[in-house]
């Protein structure tokens, strides 16, 4: 596990520790089960963007807060230029550029994600977390799973959905895609 997933769970540790939240507590509010929680903190799995925004929620601070450990602080607006961005590596098919990470009190977590193909006989890994979802695709294209129907997108297509819907996606045509993801 990279030391940035590392420093993320100890975070998440932290903020239960300091608010005396139980993992139970947290896992319930969150709909996280205790396990994954527990493995978070272990950096011992890997934590979707969807499933930190909802811990995040929960402890009243800003994503940016468990992504680097450091506050936003612009009340304005947030400029962020081309091929910048707080960069989340994860996972090694999934890359994600937070496009807002300055803006404080944000209402939504805007992300440029580049995901890279996968074999065509892997599993669409799902995940769920608080909110809504939207995801428009700039370049290649994926089919994304809600629940088990699967919607394929190309470029200028979008999708609007419930993020407590199990849903995940992969590239089509063995070629990388990226697409912008807000998460309300």
């Amino acid at each position: 596990m990279t030391e940035e997933i590392r420093a993320i769970g100890e975070r998440i540790r932290g903020l239960r520790d300091a608010c005396g939240v139980s993992l139970e507590t947290l896992s319930a509010a969150c709909g996280i089960a205790e396990s994954e929680l527990a493995s978070y903190e272990k950096d011992a799995a890997d934590i979707p963007v969807g499933s930190l925004h909802s811990i995040a929620k929960y402890f009243k601070v800003e994503l940016n807060t468990l992504l680097t450990g450091e506050e936003p602080h612009l009340h304005g607006y947030c400029l962020t230029r081309r091929d910048s961005g707080v960069t989340v590596n994860r996972r090694l098919d999934y890359q994600y550029k937070s496009l807002a990470y300055t803006f404080a009190d944000r209402k939504a977590e805007p992300f440029l994600v580049t995901v890279e193909p996968k074999p065509a006989s892997e599993p669409i890994h799902l995940n769920t977390h608080l909110g809504q979802e939207f995801d428009y695709v700039i370049e290649g294209s994926l089919v994304i799973s809600l629940n088990g129907k699967e919607f394929s997108l190309s470029e200028g297509d979008s999708l609007y959905y419930d993020a407590g819907i199990p849903h995940g996606m992969k590239t089509l045509n063995g070629k990388s895609a990226r697409f912008l993801a807000c998460i309300f």
